[in-house]
Order: C-alpha cells, then structure tokens, then sequence
C-alpha cells in the first residue's frame, strides 16, 4: 500500500476544467489526495479523459489514485453522447423486474459491465453507483427515477446485480445514499432534509437493500438528519448514524465515502466540514467544488488515512476482477430487447 511518509490524504478532490492548471498541479503533488472525481465540466472526449487520468495519477505520484465519477443512467451520467452510450435509468429495470425477475437481474448487471467498461478504457475505477433509495409518494424528485423502486427487496437484488457488473468490470462500486435519502422531502444540494419516520419503519424498509448488500466494498452517505438517531447531526456527520447504524446495525465494514461536503445541506467551512466527517467515521471525505483556496485549507487540517481506512481501501481493490466472456454487443442487445417491452 501506502508507505508511512506517504499516506494520502483521506479526500477525494473536484478540479475546474478539461485539465489541470498549473496550480492545481503544485497542490495535487504536494498534499497526495486519496483521489479524484471527474463531473460534465472534466469531460469533453475519450482521448481527453485518458490523458487527463493519466496525468492525475503522475501529480499525485499514486498509480493506484481513486478517480471517480457518477455514471449511474438517466438523469446522472457524466459520460454522454455522442462518445458514450445512452444508459437508461434505472427504474427501467425496476419496472420491468416485477414481471421478470431473472431476466432483469442479468440485464442489470451487463449494463453496468458496458459502463464499467466505458470507465476503465478512461482510467477510472471508481463508480458511484449504484443508488439504493427507496424513494417515497411524498419524496423530493432529486431521486426519482434514478432508484430502481420503492420495494426494498427488488432494490436489494438489482443493487446487487449493479455491483457485480461493475466489479466484474474492475471498478470499485459506491452504493448511494446509505442508510437511505428516499424519504427526503428536500434536495441535500440545496438544503438539509429532516427525516423524522421512526426507527422501526426505518428498518423495516430503508435500510433493508443496505444491509443485504453489506458485504460490497464502499458505500456513500447520505447528508440528512434522522431524527430517530440523531436530531441534532446528519449522518455524514453524527457518529450516532455512522458507527451505531451503519456500522453496527446495517453491518457495513467497507470503504465509506461523504456525500459531497459542498452540498448546502451542511454548514461552515470547508475543512471544518471534512473534519467533522472523518471525526464521525466516514474513511473518505468528497470534496467536489474545485475551490483551490478551500482545498488548501483542507489541506491545512485535515488528517492523514488511518490504518482502519487503509484496511477497507485494500480490500475494495482486492475485490475487483476483469471478466474473460464479456461480449459487448450481445450485452447491449439484450438489455435493447429486454427495455423494449416496458
């Protein structure tokens, strides 16, 4: 892994454009992040990423760097035509999944086989996705149809046909919103959802796809406060939610990622945000607005990676594996065939 002199540190960064600039490189090679994650803004063209993942690899002197990006479907691909595939969104498959539960499972994962392969030609290995939500009748859109449905033993089985596509591929999937964002009646990007269904309907339901799918490598949390756990805190930052649900009840023990610690759903600055974070028992936290002043005042407070989050980094990667019969073509075929009778 990582020697002591070296540890990254434990954030994954957002940048401003299609490359780096000259003092985004000085920072890069001077803190050594974790990783990266690409948003529409980084892309322009398959050769431009490739070029553009190698390079962030050699700044933050890391073969091994994490580089993100949200390449779920529908509404939240990075990736779009005319250079990469149109994907679905996933309630597609959730839809079609009442009637045939086999065939739904197998096309879900050859779906994220074709993403996950889309990533690694571009050098990135790590996907966030998939979403496990269960959004509700009275839930904000920002979910929507990126969920795969409102049944909690469905999602389970999609979600988990959505992480063996993507490992099989050689891509580290990061499954959304753990313990749930399905219940939030206001978007986290913009303000902080209350959550205030009792702990038992929250077991009984929303935490169900993540604690069947526990044994995955990474998960993302949700910034939203559950009352029931914590009133005070949202999970990403309440050690109550962290180490008392999603550690100890939903049994998660992979890599676990911060929602994005620019979203308005919380408060002050920057590095005090990832602090608290790390402080509440996230591994990793995301950082994704390319601010370079605040990114250097990250850089300031923020702690180096633990021997515990090291542990769950190397297991992640000790999951993935590249499949020997993966035919393309029949892949998206099938999924066209199988879409078609929605």
């Amino acid at each position: 892994m990582f020697a002591a002199n070296v540890l990254p540190l434990p954030v994954v960064f957002g940048f401003s454009g299609e490359t780096l600039n000259a003092d985004e490189e000085a920072f890069f090679t001077d803190v050594n992040p974790l990783g990266f994650i690409l948003f529409a803004r980084n892309i322009k063209s398959p050769a431009q990423v490739k070029k553009l993942t190698e390079r962030l690899r050699v700044v933050s002197n890391n073969d091994e760097a994490l580089i993100l990006i949200d390449q779920e479907g529908g509404r939240v691909r990075r990736l779009r035509p005319p250079h990469w595939r149109d994907y679905p969104p996933m309630s597609y498959f959730g839809g079609r999944a009442e009637q045939k539960i086999d065939e739904a499972v197998a096309c879900v994962t050859i779906n994220y086989r074709l993403i996950s392969s889309d990533l690694r030609t571009l050098g990135i290995n790590v996907n966030c996705a998939p979403v496990l939500d269960l959004p509700n009748v009275n839930s904000h859109g920002i979910i929507g149809d990126r969920a795969f449905s409102n049944n909690p033993d469905l999602v389970a089985k999609l979600g988990r046909a959505a992480c063996k596509g993507l490992l099989a591929g050689g891509v580290i999937p990061v499954m959304k919103h753990i313990p749930g964002h399905g219940r939030a009646t206001v978007d986290s990007h913009e303000e902080l959802p209350l959550v205030d269904a009792p702990l038992h309907k929250l077991r009984k339901k929303d935490f169900v796809p993540f604690s069947s799918l526990c044994s995955f490598p990474a998960a993302m949390t949700a910034h939203i406060i559950y009352s029931a756990v914590d009133p005070d805190f949202p999970c990403s930052s309440s050690s109550s939610v962290i180490q008392g649900v999603i550690r100890d009840e939903i049994g998660f023990e992979g890599l676990l990622f911060s929602d994005d610690v620019c979203m308005r759903a919380l408060t002050g600055p920057a590095d005090a945000r990832v602090v608290s974070v790390l402080k509440a028992g996230c591994d990793i936290a995301l950082h994704c607005n390319g601010d370079l002043r605040e990114m250097l005042a990250i850089a300031k407070t923020c702690p180096r990676m633990g021997p515990k989050s090291l542990a769950r980094l190397k297991a992640a990667r000790h999951l993935i594996h590249d499949s020997d019969d993966f035919d393309p073509q029949a892949a998206k075929d099938r999924i066209s065939a199988f879409l078609s009778h929605r």
